[in-house]
């Protein structure tokens, strides 16, 4: 029996203990399981209640932005040179068509031109975030706008609607010096974004546009706005069933920018440009206010609002007069002989006697070669009245070393040479008057040390405004505001006001650095020009506006070296033909506006290209001042009579007249002690 194997059966009692330890587990397990759910339902129903409630409600209802109307720019006198104009527009939501192939085909039935747009149209369109309205066209006709909409329920993602544009009343006039505006680009987002900062939602607007050039860019945070926005119910595809009226917010219409510029005379400007290349500016001689700065050829700025297209803009970049570049501002030119003003006043700041005389034969010898005048036979002794009065080449080849390039450079820097004004545009130039310093490290890196030396016979072209002497029509207004103010150091306002907010005058500024009797001899010189006979522009500078006469002096650079050609040649062709200028300020007795007009490869002499058009845009300021026009129509006063009571002595001297006449702008000058200060101007006889 002891080999047999055992048969051991467990206790009854054991099994019944493990089922029931089993159980305790599982259930109580069960049971905390139970007890988190529900307390989870409660933190989600009770605590969490709220907030669940508002991210459905974002679920159901979305902002959707609208932006705002943009600030109008508008002139001197309130007229509105940039504003808005409502506009019909068709635009195509992704996510809503079934095909988009086929409703580019439908729409395209219904306008034809949007099949050359095509391409484009499906690039912007996968390329936008979802729910996104692309526009497909803009400034539909009501014809066509009616069209859309009668058929829209055949276009499944397809929605016409009415926005605000921005438009440009006057076109081309205001181009340059306003700009212009243009969709957002993937470059701006880029810019945003690079620079650390959260991209606006506002500008994936399809209706948002971005300054781009001019006041437009200067200004464009001010001019935009703040932008509104219509609460609306969406399904759940995102697609709109109902507004919420009171969800939605009314946008805030941009600021009000008013400048200094008149419409008149900017629109006069362009106009007396014809088919010419160049700039123009107009400043008050008293303030700085700049009433009108133009460049032509010019271009429609409209042309941009909705895109441009690639053709027309090419045709614009390629032409060799660019109509694009500011050529006020942004283009720099040669001053010819009206930078001769500056060479005198560096002269008498050299010391320079105004009185003292050189012969001109029609030619300079300096070195081994001759530098000629613009009047082969010469103009015989002149001193430097004479010089600017007849704009005589030899005077200035004789005298400018004794002031030299470096204080030629500092003059032209303290008159309004050589500098960019914060007048709330960019792309100016600042141009160039060379020097010693200036040639030296303009050619820095030339490795011929004669490359970085000064040679006398340089400062010969300084000195008449060729060489590397560049310069813009803006600061030729400025020197000659400066010049005719005679006073302060005048600079030049663009910006009137923003959102009612008036901006610093140009006047608030520190006196010229010149003694008064040095700018007076300038002055008087180009009083000679415009109003003696014999001076450059006699002729091309009378007003015919009563007594109100004219200052100015006129100038003709070369582009290129003629040798032994004629620079008048007919087949010069327009690029090698020379730049005309003309400065000037009105009244002579009572400065009130300077004027720098830049005919580009005019080819026809300052005096008979740009003065005629200082003229006419000059005309047109004065008779838009009512002092101005009051001086031109009061009548003359009476001839005086000799009464029985009045005894002629023998020998007495004759009377002295109210106001004495201008007899001879040099004679005056010489009559008038030195140092004495400034001799007021006086009307000639009418």
């Amino acid at each position: 029996m002891s080999g047999e194997p055992s048969i051991f059966f467990s206790d009854v009692n054991e099994r019944q203990g493990s089922f029931l330890r089993r159980t305790f587990v599982f259930g109580g397990l069960t049971a905390l399981g139970v007890t988190a759910l529900v307390g989870r339902l409660a933190q989600l129903q009770v605590v969490q209640a709220q907030e669940y409630a508002t991210l459905s409600s974002q679920n159901q209802f979305n902002f959707r932005l609208v932006p705002p109307p943009r600030g109008l720019i508008k002139d001197r006198n309130g007229v509105v040179i940039a504003g808005n104009r409502p506009s019909f527009r068709v635009l195509v939501i992704r996510d809503e068509t079934k095909d988009l192939d086929q409703t580019l085909d439908l729409l395209g039935r219904l306008l034809p031109d949007t099949l050359e747009r095509r391409r484009a149209i499906i690039r912007e369109v996968n390329a936008s975030p979802k729910f996104n309205p692309v526009p497909v066209k803009s400034d539909l006709t009501w014809e066509e706008f009616a069209k859309v909409n009668q058929y829209a329920n055949e276009l499944p993602g397809v929605m016409a609607d009415m926005n605000e544009a921005r438009y440009y009343p006057f076109g081309g006039a205001f181009a340059h010096v306003i700009g212009y505006v243009a969709k957002v680009s993937d470059r701006d987002v880029k810019a945003i974004r690079d620079k650390g900062e959260t991209v606006p939602p506002l500008l994936f607007n399809p209706g948002f546009r971005i300054g781009r050039q001019g006041v437009e860019k200067a200004l464009d945070e001010a001019l935009r706005g703040e932008p509104g926005g219509n609460r609306v119910e969406v399904d759940a595809r995102g697609r709109v069933v109902a507004e919420d009226i009171g969800g939605s917010r009314t946008a805030v219409p941009g600021k009000e920018v008013v400048l200094t510029l008149d419409a008149d005379v900017q629109n006069r400007a362009l106009e007396v440009f014809g088919e010419e290349s160049g700039g123009c500016v107009v400043m008050d001689v008293r303030n700085g206010d700049i009433l009108c700065m133009v460049s032509a050829p010019s271009f429609d700025p409209n042309l941009f609002v909705g895109g441009i297209p690639s053709n027309v803009y090419s045709a614009l970049r390629d032409y060799e007069r660019k109509p694009l570049l500011d050529k006020a501002i942004g283009g720099v030119f040669h001053p010819g002989s009206t930078f001769k003003l500056t060479t005198s006043l560096a002269l008498l700041e050299a010391g320079v006697d105004p009185d003292e005389r050189v012969v001109c034969t029609g030619g300079y010898r300096f070195g081994s070669r001759t530098f000629r005048c613009w009047k082969p036979g010469g103009h015989g002794p002149v001193n430097m009245h004479d010089a600017i009065k007849t704009s005589c080449d030899v005077y200035f080849y004789h005298m400018c070393n004794r002031a030299g390039v470096d204080k030629i450079q500092e003059v032209g820097k303290k008159i309004g040479f050589m500098q960019t004004y914060d007048i709330g545009v960019g792309n100016q130039k600042a141009g160039s008057i060379p020097s010693r310093a200036w040639k030296a490290n303009y050619n820095k890196n030339n490795p011929n040390p004669d490359s970085r030396t000064w040679y006398p016979g340089e400062t010969l072209s300084v000195a008449i405004g060729q060489g590397d002497v560049n310069v813009t029509a803006l600061q030729l207004a400025v020197t000659t505001a400066r010049f005719a103010n005679a006073r302060k150091a005048i600079m030049p306002r663009l910006i009137k006001s923003v959102g009612g907010v008036d901006q610093p005058s140009g006047a608030a500024v520190p006196d010229l650095p010149f003694p008064p009797e040095h700018l007076e001899i300038v002055r008087q010189g180009m009083v000679a020009v415009a109003n003696d006979v014999g001076g450059g522009a006699y002729r091309q500078s009378q007003l015919g506006l009563g007594d109100i006469k004219m200052a100015g002096k006129t100038g003709t650079a070369q582009v290129r070296n003629y040798g032994t050609g004629s620079r008048k040649s007919a087949d010069v062709t327009w690029a090698l033909k020379d730049h005309n200028l003309f400065v000037a300020f009105a009244p002579v007795d009572e400065p009130r506006y300077a004027i720098a007009v830049i005919i580009e490869h005019g080819g026809l002499g300052g005096a008979t290209a740009a003065a005629p058009r200082a003229r006419e845009i000059m005309r047109t300021v004065l008779l838009k001042d009512p002092d101005m026009v009051a001086r031109m129509t009061r009548p003359p006063p009476p001839e005086p009579t000799a009464s029985a009571e009045t005894v002629e002595l023998e020998g007495a001297a004759p009377p002295t007249p109210d106001v004495a006449p201008i007899e001879s702008s040099r004679q005056t000058r010489e009559a008038t002690p030195p140092n004495s200060g400034p001799r007021p101007y006086l009307s000639e006889p009418r």
